[in-house]
């Protein structure tokens, strides 16, 4: 894969560690914006990276690079993969993947159209740890519960109340807590249950924007409870009820640092079978030979889950009285 990085913000930090591990992957462009110029340059330096851009067209006039990782801010995201697509790119796009389901179709019918790869960079569906927990929830008799709590007080909700509003919490730019981490909550049930019956959310909306918030996805005989929380701090971890025992996911939904099975005894035994200590490892090796095979089957598998998130966080967003993006 000839990678270039849309973005150099702190996912973007994140990952170029990365690379060193993935010598399949080769990153040749980075793009920032004029005001971001010197931290883009200071990342292309660092990491070897070949040209820098702050021009979008003029980057994707490249024929270096037959990839584009999308990691701009949430509302940038449709338009920039979008642009990727149309310059004949593949495109991985950082969640969530879209602010609109019908942007998210859109992606999906020009990238068929042209047979580019098009999936959403979301750690858990990749991990290792995910694919035991799944396997584990299926030995603990008929489900019954499924409770997500990824609760962590951001760092910018101090600034947010004193009326500092930053992108994290901004409507216009895809903010809250269901677009930030409360996404990874249903990327897990989704992957686990499929697409809910009903679907209800009760948001803390301050400033026309959720900092935290309880989702309710109705499976039937399975009710699953995703809490995303940005204005408040718990142990966060989620539990899988069974009518048999119990699996107890350990730490966020976006890393899964390990799994205990737990039986109606009380009898306990905790898992971890991570093949990497970088949550983005699983799934940039993924990805890399989805393009190299130009895979348009398990693109299509993965847009479908994909959809059903993006449907679940519309209706969720509607049910709230929540807007996002700039209002047409």
């Amino acid at each position: 894969m000839k990678l270039a990085i849309f973005g150099s913000g702190k996912i973007v930090q994140e990952f170029l560690p990365l690379i060193k591990d993935l010598p399949e992957i080769q990153v040749k462009a980075i793009l920032g914006t004029k005001r971001s110029q010197e931290k883009t340059e200071k990342l292309q330096a660092t990491y070897g990276i070949e040209a820098a851009y702050t021009d979008i067209d003029e980057c994707l006039k490249s024929t270096d690079f037959d990839t584009v990782y999308v990691a701009v801010p949430n509302h940038l995201h449709y338009a920039f993969a979008k642009k990727a697509l149309a310059a004949g790119k593949h495109v991985i796009c950082e969640k969530p993947f879209t602010l609109k389901y019908a942007e998210l179709l859109e992606l999906e019918r020009l990238a068929l159209e042209k047979e580019l790869v098009l999936v959403e960079a979301i750690t858990n569906q990749y991990l290792a740890n995910y694919q035991g927990i799944k396997e584990a929830s299926q030995n603990i008799g008929q489900l019954k519960i499924i409770e997500c709590n990824y609760s962590q007080y951001s760092s910018r909700y101090d600034a947010f109340r004193a009326g500092t509003i930053l992108p994290t919490f901004d409507p216009k730019k895809g903010g809250g807590a269901l677009m930030d981490i409360n996404i990874y909550n249903i990327h897990l049930v989704v992957g686990l249950l499929g697409k809910p019956q009903r679907v209800q959310y009760f948001a803390n909306v301050e400033r026309a924007i959720d900092t935290s918030g309880m989702l309710i996805l109705d499976y039937g005989d399975v009710k699953a409870v995703c809490i995303g929380a940005k204005d408040s701090a718990a142990t966060i971890r989620s539990t899988i009820q069974g009518n048999e025992g119990s699996v107890v996911v350990n730490g966020p939904t976006n890393t899964l640092e390990s799994y205990t099975i737990e039986s109606l005894a009380g009898e306990q035994e905790t898992f971890d079978n991570k093949r990497h200590p970088h949550r983005m490892y699983d799934e940039f090796k993924q990805f890399s030979q989805v393009i190299k095979n130009k895979d348009l089957t398990f693109v299509k598998q993965q847009l479908e889950h994909s959809k059903i998130v993006m449907e679940i966080v519309e209706t969720a967003l509607a049910d709230a009285g929540i807007v996002l993006g700039e209002e047409k």
